[in-house]
């Protein structure tokens, strides 16, 4: 098992997959024609000593069931010559021996059937031999048996000439090595180019590598390399996007809690420093809310929402818990906030807090833009699951209707305080849970904002 941070070599990963089957086939091949050369060997040798055999055996003759044999000293050593080999052979009908030498062994080792008699290995006079055994019929109930042994020089030479031709194998063997080595280096040597490419240039510019001269088969590596580069830049502009915007909204209310406080130092008496301490602490709330946006735009980066858990949730608790949490807003301002949904659980798969924050962020729009004694109105529809937000403010002109989804855009006929985060936010949140924001008119004149999710997401 490779252990954490153990990188692997693919060079050496492909010489391995390639060299190991070739080395598979060579050894599989050197025993196939080590086997093949002593197979063929012996059956070329046993032949010889079957026909040898029947030679002797044609010598015999019968007469009333009694074999007998007539082998002139002359044929005897015509059949019995080898200058390198010794050959011994007996004829023998039940006990009685014909001609030839006894104790000549009728079984043993590795034997093989052949259709004019049987061949095996044995040891006779303390050497190895190979006999070859043939039956006569006689015509009686004791057929005649013809044994013929030689000694293995000659086998043994054979098969080795014959394993002479594996040796030029071992050169093919160096040459694919070499050639596989080669190929290998040539096939991983786009790969270093790619990667030199990147070191000299995108690594530092992030700029997208030319795919000219790059293998058909790398083509989509250099297509995802430079679909990561462009992610990466991208990431990098919100990034300083996000930190030029912060730094802009929270300079001015930074600056203005300076002030308080230097004005709160300068308070000539007690009263007059609470009264700058209530502006510093209504300060302090709108800071804090700014903070908060900003905070909750920055986890909607795409890069970073992959590991968002998921689950599936009640649309109907989740708008009850958040209307709650804005009661006392709405209270304050003597709004009448109301809530109308399915008495039936709305079931979405959604991410529970990023909702509440776009949920929670119309209605702190709803309740900061309508005047007081108005309405505001949640309701929360199961098909297709939705939530919308109705209020009786003075609404959104129709030629602003997409504008306001912007970062830090408000509307011209806006007032009390806000950032302008509020519904992109929300927007931003709807997307990641694939459902759309729709911006319209209430009943009331006011602004209705829906949040509609997919079938699918139910």
């Amino acid at each position: 098992m490779q252990r954490p941070g153990q990188s692997k070599w693919l060079r050496r990963d492909l010489l391995l997959r390639l060299m190991l089957p070739l080395l598979a086939i060579v050894v599989a091949t050197a025993a196939l024609g080590t086997f093949t050369a002593h197979r063929l060997t012996d059956r070329v040798f046993d032949r010889w000593l079957l026909d040898a055999a029947r030679s002797v055996g044609a010598l015999v003759s019968f007469e009333h069931g009694q074999a007998s044999i007539e082998l002139p000293p002359a044929a005897e050593t015509v059949l019995l010559y080898d200058d390198i080999d010794r050959t011994h052979f007996s004829v023998m009908q039940g006990q009685r021996l014909l001609a030839g030498r006894r104790g000549i062994p009728e079984q043993g080792a590795r034997e093989t059937t052949y259709r004019r008699g049987r061949a095996f290995d044995a040891s006779y006079e303390g050497e190895p031999v190979r006999i070859v055994r043939t039956e006569l019929d006689s015509g009686s109930a004791e057929p005649v048996v013809v044994l013929v042994a030689e000694t293995l020089v000659k086998r043994q030479g054979s098969a080795q000439e014959l394993m002479v031709v594996l040796w030029p194998m071992g050169a093919l063997v160096i040459a694919a090595a070499a050639a596989i080595v080669l190929a290998v280096r040539r096939t991983v040597r786009p790969l270093e180019v790619i990667a030199a490419r990147w070191n000299e240039r995108s690594n530092a510019s992030l700029q997208p590598i030319g795919d000219e001269n790059v293998p058909r088969e790398l083509l989509p590596f250099a297509a995802a390399l430079n679909d990561l580069l462009g992610r990466i830049r991208e990431m990098l502009a919100r990034e300083r996007q996000f930190a030029a915007t912060a730094a802009h909204q929270l300079r001015t209310p930074l600056a203005g809690l300076q002030l308080g406080l230097a004005r709160a130092a300068e308070a000539p008496d007690i009263s007059t420093a609470r009264e700058v301490l209530g502006e510093l602490s209504h300060a302090t709330q709108r800071t804090a809310r700014l903070v908060q946006q900003l905070l909750a735009l920055g986890r909607l980066d795409p890069e970073a929402c992959g590991d968002l858990d998921f689950e599936c949730a009640d649309l109907v608790a989740l708008a009850q818990d958040v209307g709650a949490a804005h009661a006392d807003q709405a209270l304050a301002k003597r709004i009448d906030l109301e809530l109308v949904a399915s008495v039936q659980p709305v079931l979405v798969t959604l991410q529970p807090e990023l909702m509440a924050e776009a949920l929670g962020n119309l209605l702190d729009n709803a309740i900061r833009y309508t005047p007081p004694g108005g309405r505001v109105l949640v309701e929360v529809i199961d098909s297709p699951p939705l939530v919308r937000v109705s209020d009786s403010g003075p609404g959104i002109p129709e030629d602003e209707l997409k504008t306001v989804f912007e970062r830090f855009v408000r509307g011209r006929i806006a007032t009390g305080e806000g950032s302008g985060l509020g519904l992109a936010i929300a927007r931003d949140i709807a997307s990641l849970h694939g459902a759309t924001v729709i911006l319209g008119h209430s009943a009331w004149g006011g602004t209705s904002i829906t949040i509609s999710f997919r079938d699918g997401s139910s």
